[in-house]
């Protein structure tokens, strides 16, 4: 059975391999640039406002905070250094569509037309996701946990974090609970390639739920409160990834029916 991605490139105008090689790294070479330029525009854009955006991410924990209280840094740079940090995180998730525009249109033209109409829905339900996931520890885990925790300090405690630890803090929080909400898109996907069946994922749900557990006692800080916002969160987002492979068919029911 001829591959219809072959062709386009069939005949006697086809390009050698070596060409063709080449021309896909210049094409590829082509993409990273602009999705570099496209971060770096939005980077510039948001320099000026480098140390307000700061700020906006430091509100959950001096709200936590006793009144008056600020952060500190102890480098000499640091004052600098963090909120550039911020900034230039922001313009990646700012820039991500750009760059995951310019990752599927590189590999765009070697998919079947059934992959691309799957790819793309992935694509964007993923970067919306994982925006969903970093919203909600912004505005609900933070404010929880933080107050949650000041309310341990001890009275001869001067509670006042390192602007660096916090945004190391924070960056960790927003990069597991932005994976976790990617959890209907994997289970979709199993569904949808045939690796799992519906069936055995529900089968597994007990071990899903002891793993959310253990994944949140690893990733979180020791503290009850940060366990529990995120294990409970992966065990529905499982549940909703399972509802929505409901609505998927298995790769090779598909398939078949191409033949």
């Amino acid at each position: 059975m001829t591959d219809p991605r072959l062709n386009s490139n069939s005949g006697s105008n086809a390009e050698p391999a070596g060409d063709s090689f080449m021309s896909h790294l210049i094409e590829l070479r082509t993409r990273l640039i602009r999705a570099a330029i496209a971060i770096l525009v939005v980077f510039l854009c948001l320099m000026p406002f480098a140390a307000h955006i700061y700020d906006l991410l430091a509100q959950p924990m001096l709200s936590a905070l006793p009144a008056g209280t600020r952060m500190i840094a102890t480098g000499v740079v640091t004052p600098f250094l963090v909120p550039v940090k911020v900034t230039l995180l922001l313009a990646f998730v700012i820039a991500l569509p750009v760059v995951l525009y310019q990752a599927w249109a590189f590999i765009a033209p070697g998919l079947y037309a059934h992959e691309k109409k799957l790819a793309l829905p992935i694509i964007v339900s993923s970067y919306l996701l994982f925006l969903a996931g970093i919203a909600f520890c912004y505005f609900f885990v933070f404010r929880t946990v933080f107050h949650f925790i000041n309310q341990f300090a001890p009275a001869s405690v001067n509670v006042a974090p390192d602007i660096d630890s916090y945004l190391s803090f924070v960056m960790s929080m927003f990069l597991a609970f932005g994976l976790t909400f990617e959890v209907p898109i994997v289970v979709v996907v199993l569904v949808r390639f045939g690796l799992v069946s519906l069936e055995k994922l529900r089968e597994v749900r007990p071990y899903v739920i002891v793993g959310a557990f253990v994944v949140a006692a690893v990733v979180t800080p020791p503290d009850i409160m940060s366990q529990m916002l995120l294990a409970i969160p992966l065990c529905l987002l499982f549940e909703i990834g399972l509802l929505a492979a409901r609505l998927v068919k298995p790769r090779e029911k598909t398939e078949a029916a191409s033949v």
